[in-house]
């Protein structure tokens, strides 16, 4: 009688490895644009954020949506930044990013497709409402960004939208992020039952 197989676990990236490489291209930015300017800081976010993004495919073998549009949008705004030497196009990067998402999420709840769920599904367990209020809630907040960003750019020295970018966008979006800890548990599913519903 032969023995049956183990699947050997090959265990991911410590926790700390994921927020890390989102902050990384920023703390260069923010740094490089203290020491030399808003040019020289488009200049390094670029490859440091293609940097990050190519590390977290070899860590984890995959690159998550959001992650990987960002770069695509630093690539070319941040190169007609360069280009033109015009730095309205890396201010304009966050406001574009954010309407793409909000955007995004509320297109896939029209057609029905919970973007958030296969993106933190095998993380967070909810109902289809609970997904459905959470998307809702999180297609505001990225206008909010949005909004935010261009009142700021607009009203603020390049130095004050920088160091806000850096050190203002993350802890609110974490704040945002922790609100939606009632919704979770308000919503969330039992292992039991998300296993019965499969079954």
């Amino acid at each position: 009688m032969s023995r049956p197989e183990t699947i050997e676990h090959v265990p991911g990236p410590p926790d700390w490895v994921k927020p890390a490489l989102e902050l990384g291209p920023l703390i260069v930015f923010f740094a490089v644009n203290w020491q030399g300017g808003i040019f020289w800081a488009t200049g390094f976010f670029i490859p440091a954020t293609l940097l990050s993004v190519g590390i977290s495919w070899y860590l984890m073998r995959t690159i998550p949506v959001m992650p990987m549009f960002t770069a695509v949008v630093v690539t070319i705004f941040g190169g007609l930044t360069l280009w033109l030497h015009d730095d309205l196009f890396i201010k304009l990067k966050p406001t574009i990013v954010n309407v793409f998402f909000a955007i995004g999420l509320v297109i896939g709840l029209y057609f029905r497709r919970m973007l958030l769920k296969y993106a933190f599904g095998t993380v967070f367990k909810m109902t289809e409402e609970g997904w459905r209020i959470c998307t809702l809630r999180w297609a505001g907040f990225f206008l909010f960004l949005a909004a935010l960003n261009e009142v700021v750019w607009r009203n603020f020295s390049t130095d004050f939208w920088v160091t806000f970018k850096v050190f203002g966008v993350f802890p609110i979006t974490m704040l945002f992020a922790t609100l939606q800890l009632p919704l979770l548990k308000k919503y969330g599913l039992e292992e039991d039952d998300e296993t019965s519903k499969s079954a």
